[in-house]
């Protein structure tokens, strides 16, 4: 309906976005393909960063950093851009790098624009908290239990934030791994049910879906 109305970066933001859900998802071919169709519609700033988010979780980092130089060339004074694209960019890179501290260094600038909400989310109702969600994965990466968990538990607490975006349910998995981290298996198990409940009704194949259940499983 977007592309009918001539709305070639509506239309390609929604594309966007069902790139970014399918990565959070662990669909890559998927991601890929999504991601890949929304820049041949329009490359705007909230276009590009949304397409090289859902790039870098597919494991295509080559075009997601060619798309993260652009944002930074172009958009040098952009508060979005600066502090929260690129800091949650590099993060991601560094992540892929098996670099955590660098993550959790890259989001540093994130930090006071956390609660901010991005064009993705104005236009497109995804990517609030996303710094904040890619923290956390840092600090389970860097197996700091209960820095991530405070990472994660700021998406339920600010569900206005994140509307209907997939952390939102995500970040009750997140939880879980966490809470598994600090030692705390009551907590972890909750956490765990909260986000299986939340998705009951979900597609089964799933992979994120399938390794909460093996994870949760091995709770038991």
């Amino acid at each position: 309906l977007a592309q009918q109305m001539g709305a070639q970066e509506r239309a390609a933001l929604f594309e966007t976005a069902a790139a970014v859900c399918e990565a959070h998802f662990g669909n890559r071919a998927a991601a890929r393909r999504h991601g890949l169709a929304a820049l041949k519609l329009a490359r705007g700033r909230d276009e590009e960063y949304a397409a090289a988010y859902a790039l870098a979780l597919s494991g295509d980092s080559s075009v997601s950093q060619t798309l993260a130089d652009d944002l930074e060339k172009r958009f040098p004074e952009d508060t979005s851009v600066q502090f929260s694209y690129l800091p949650t960019l590099r993060a991601l890179f560094a992540l892929a790098g098996n670099q955590p501290s660098q993550a959790i260094e890259a989001l540093q600038a994130a930090l006071p624009y956390d609660l901010a909400l991005p064009g993705t989310a104005f236009y497109g109702w995804f990517g609030g908290l996303y710094p904040a969600y890619v923290r956390g994965q840092a600090y389970l990466a860097a197996r700091r239990g209960p820095d991530a968990a405070a990472e994660f538990q700021k998406i339920p607490d600010h569900r206005g934030v994140v509307v209907a975006d997939p952390i939102g349910a995500l970040a009750h998995l997140q939880l879980g791994r966490a809470f598994v981290l600090s030692g705390d298996k009551t907590r972890a198990k909750t956490a765990y049910q909260d986000f299986l409940t939340l998705w009951k009704d979900a597609d089964p194949d799933l992979p994120i879906l399938q390794q909460a259940k093996a994870e949760y499983a091995g709770l038991r």
